[in-house]
């Protein structure tokens, strides 16, 4: 790792501690509805839309009818965003005129921006129409990151509560998140990013006549668009001159705030946040990547103010650190490194330039390969899925961290809500494990942990690399499946495996090398990512039901610190277990072998 590598890495560790901790003071109001300060003239909106949906906020619900409710809104809510993508050609705000998206592809976008994986299998500027990128695009961003902040607070009162029957409301919870915490923290956000350039607007497509001519061949085709050869069969080109070129607008700056804030990922252009238009400057950079975490780790002192111990916040966000830190520094040091292929090749002056700078392949100029191989790391240590870099084109060990930081549940730091509860979950392992090692009964937090809440937690844990493994191989042996691949041998197994383990964690970023707009990988995907989502949900909910059902017990000499650095050390190594247990042997067939063919030639 560079200088300038290491002084990112900090800067940004430093302001995202800096933000999270006073957030997470403000969550803790919002999550126990206690009135919040400077923020009581959204009272009347908030009592106005209960009533409307004939909502009593104070009605607690057992998990079950929360559960419920969650499925049923989020159920909605994909329904809806299918609906508007199959009708849009009818629909206003189109002014480019496109036509109505293809039901595979509407399928796959609604349980994606509904699950909150915002895995894009279309190009944005040119399938979706600005009413469905605000409508229902857009706004399954708030519904869906405020859905894994509802589940996050029925777990915290889980752990709080005493002998509860209730772990709240989720319609309470919803609309909170969303009313006092993910909208005006996107309009801030919005604001800053349209001060960077980010362009919000609602005008037609503009030509712009190019600086300098470009010349360029492209196939000749006939009537049909059947591509012409001559009579040894091979393609017949022809050399075309553009003068002009098409820039999309659009209502951008909104959409990339929740996009980020809220962990979603999903870009207004195809190109993602590599755009020019959706990320212009470094500063700009800066800010998507505090965004994608800011909440994620403003929960865990959440968390810790809420049971009444802020070192339990501390201890949590100590292990995610410990996690991210590592591998974010595997990602910068490999992307640093020379291709070994230029020194064989006898290519010395380019080798040497290239190990000078790095692997600048896929990466854009105004940011570098140290900014690049960060947002790697945050944005699949989060289940967000933005990119500004292509992460098809980064070494086999770039390209393996952030595959592993999904593989681990996406806990380090993780999505709104979703990162704090799994991470919660596996701490309920390591007492488990911890308590079978000293002969006790396992408490977290004053909990009892029996048979149940360990059942719950084997289905949420397993639930996800059952969907990736399965979903990979039935990839690799079905010709649909195989027919997606762009770079045969390990880097084409790698894009399968990445594929199914973005869609299974709802992350939603791809290594793009992988022709997935069909049929099959629209099914199979958007089958992974609702599952993945709800099949974890449910038995996390169950296990706050129990939790909250339970007395809290005082703590005893024999009672488990799980503040320390002994638990910080213990949680860390079940996540890592976890979830590499798992994945190695798929690993090994794909960025591990192809690292090792970099010196086979």
């Amino acid at each position: 790792m560079t200088m300038q590598s290491l002084l990112l890495l900090l800067i940004f560790l430093v302001l995202l501690l800096c933000l999270a901790y006073p957030l997470g003071k403000y969550i803790v109001q919002l999550a126990f509805h206690v009135p919040v300060r400077g923020m009581s003239w959204l009272g009347p909106i908030e009592s106005a839309l209960y009533h409307a949906a004939g909502v009593d906020p104070q009605a607690g619900m057992g998990w079950k009818a929360y559960a419920l409710s969650l499925l049923a809104f989020n159920t909605l809510g994909a329904l809806a965003t299918y609906g508007v993508q199959r009708l849009q050609a009818w629909l206003p705000l189109n002014p480019q005129g496109f036509g109505n998206v293809g039901p595979d592809s509407s399928f796959n976008t609604a349980i994606s921006f509904a699950s909150n994986t915002n895995w894009q299998g279309y190009g944005g500027e040119a399938t979706m129409s600005y009413l469905t990128q605000m409508l229902v695009l857009a706004g399954q961003n708030f519904f869906s990151a405020a859905t894994g902040i509802a589940v996050a607070f029925g777990l915290i009162r889980g752990f709080s509560s005493r002998s509860a029957h209730s772990i709240g409301n989720f319609w309470a919870d919803l609309l909170r998140s969303t009313l006092y915490l993910v909208l005006p923290l996107s309009i801030l956000l919005a604001i800053a990013l349209m001060s960077q350039g980010v362009i919000q607007n609602f005008s037609s497509y503009k030509e712009v006549t190019l600086l300098a001519p470009l010349s360029y061949e492209q196939a000749q085709t006939d009537a049909l668009g059947q591509a012409l050869k001559d009579a040894k069969g091979n393609p017949l080109t022809e050399t075309l001159v553009a003068k002009t070129q098409t820039l999309a607008m659009g209502p951008v700056a909104s959409q990339e705030a929740i996009k980020l804030l809220g962990t979603n990922g999903g870009g207004f252009f195809n190109a993602n946040s590599a755009h020019p238009f959706e990320n212009p400057t470094p500063l700009s950079n800066l800010l998507q990547m505090l965004a994608i975490f800011l909440i994620p780790a403003a929960l865990c002192f959440t968390f810790g103010r809420a049971v009444g111990d802020i070192r339990q916040g501390w201890a949590v966000l100590g292990a995610m650190t410990a996690i991210f830190v590592l591998m974010a520094a595997i990602a910068l040091f490999a992307e640093q490194q020379a291709h070994p292929g230029l020194a064989a090749l006898g290519i010395d002056q380019v080798a040497s330039a290239w190990q000078s700078g790095g692997n600048m392949e896929g990466k854009e100029t105004r940011f570098g390969i140290s900014a690049s191989a960060l947002f790697a790391a945050i944005t699949t240590a989060a289940s967000c899925g933005a990119v500004n870099a292509m992460h098809d084109s980064f070494m086999p060990l770039g390209g393996l961290a952030p595959l592993v930081l999904m593989q681990l549940g996406e806990v380090v730091f993780g999505g709104v809500g979703s990162g704090l509860y799994g991470m919660l979950v596996l701490a309920i392992v390591t007492v488990f494990i911890a308590g079978l090692m000293i002969g006790r009964t396992p408490e977290y937090l004053g909990k009892k942990l029996q048979s149940f809440e360990m059942k719950m937690t084997a289905i949420a844990i397993l639930i996800v690399p059952f969907l990736v493994l399965c979903g990979t191989a039935i990839a690799a042996m079905a010709d649909p499946g195989r027919a997606g691949i762009a770079n045969p041998g390990a880097h084409g197994f790698s894009e399968m495996l990445y594929a199914f383990t973005s869609a299974a964690n709802n992350n939603g970023s791809a290594f793009a090398g992988l022709s997935a707009n069909v049929p099959f990988y629209n099914l199979m995907l958007g089958l992974a990512m609702w599952f993945g989502r709800y099949f974890a949900i449910v038995p996390i909910l169950a296990i706050a039901g129990s939790l909250a059902a339970k007395k809290r017990l005082e703590a005893t000499s024999g009672t488990l610190p799980t503040h320390g650095p002994l638990f910080i050390a213990l949680l860390t190594s079940v996540v890592v277990l976890v979830g590499v247990l798992n994945y190695i042997p798929a690993l090994a067939l794909g960025p591990i072998v192809e690292h090792l063919q970099l010196f086979t030639h």
